[in-house]
């Protein structure tokens, strides 16, 4: 079989390639265009999830505190009403206002910066599995930094990195702290939402010390209360646990 001779067109090779060859970037405009795509679906899919499906869930609407809607609820003459000043809404056992979110949310425990959201009664599972998930792969990278350098060492810094050994040095040393600094607060965070799902209590509840006016579940169900029924859906983000709520609830807590 006869082969023809097709000569290295380095030109076009360098033009496509930077940085000493460690990257590359065909210039092709319909890959260009899906890369573009799909990061913008990516966006789009990340703004419905936050808000539409978890912003909303947990948060009393404004202003629902006026005649019409308290007699819609069936609310019964004479019974007592708790409504929030700031946000003008009819205000539900254990439900807390958030000054941050302007509004008040059920069961709240905090507001997160870190999620830009408050934790609450609808949205605690999946703060928990975040926290849970950052932990765990903060150590895995922790892990590997440590077994990176342990390889870098015996093999006396040849071949272990395409950097030099002191860039090796400080971007190990870098990636260490920041495993190691998130592996710590996300495991602290962890456990404080498990002890106050364990015990029933918010955070909000624990800090202010109040009476519990509410009949505290037992700790089995104050789990299910957050995760449902235990099954591997636990561990999920993409799976709600299944709640039944009152007429009342409904007409209350609809936004």
């Amino acid at each position: 079989m006869d082969y023809e001779y097709v000569p290295f067109q380095r030109e076009k090779d360098i033009h496509n390639r930077c940085c000493g060859g460690k990257f590359w970037c065909i210039k092709d405009i319909c890959g260009i265009i899906c890369a573009i795509l799909t990061w913008l679906l990516i966006i789009y899919a990340e703004f419905v999830v936050m808000a539409v499906i978890l912003i909303p869930s947990g948060a009393v609407p404004k202003g629902n505190a006026t005649k019409e809607m308290i007699q819609q609820m069936g609310f019964r003459e004479g019974q007592v009403i708790f409504k929030c000043p700031k946000c003008c809404s009819i205000k539900p056992d254990r439900a807390h206002h958030c000054s941050v979110c302007q509004r008040c949310i059920r069961k709240m425990d905090h507001h997160c910066p870190w999620v830009n959201n408050c934790v609450g009664e609808n949205n605690q599972k999946y703060f928990v599995l975040f926290t849970f998930y950052i932990a765990g792969i903060s150590l895995q990278s922790l892990f590997l930094c440590v077994q990176q350098f342990t390889t870098c060492v015996r093999q006396e810094w040849r071949e272990c990195s395409t950097f030099s050994p002191p860039a090796t040095v400080v971007l190990l040393l870098f990636l260490t702290f920041e495993a190691l600094l998130f592996a710590i607060f996300t495991a602290v965070m962890l456990g404080t939402q498990l002890q106050a799902i364990w015990n029933d209590e918010t955070g909000i509840e624990q800090l202010k010390k109040e009476e519990a006016r509410w009949v505290r579940n037992s700790r089995w169900k104050s789990i299910q209360a957050v995760f449902g029924r235990f099954s591997i859906a636990w561990f999920s983000p993409f799976t709600s646990p299944s709640n039944a709520k009152t007429k009342l609830d409904s007409y209350l807590y609809s936004v």
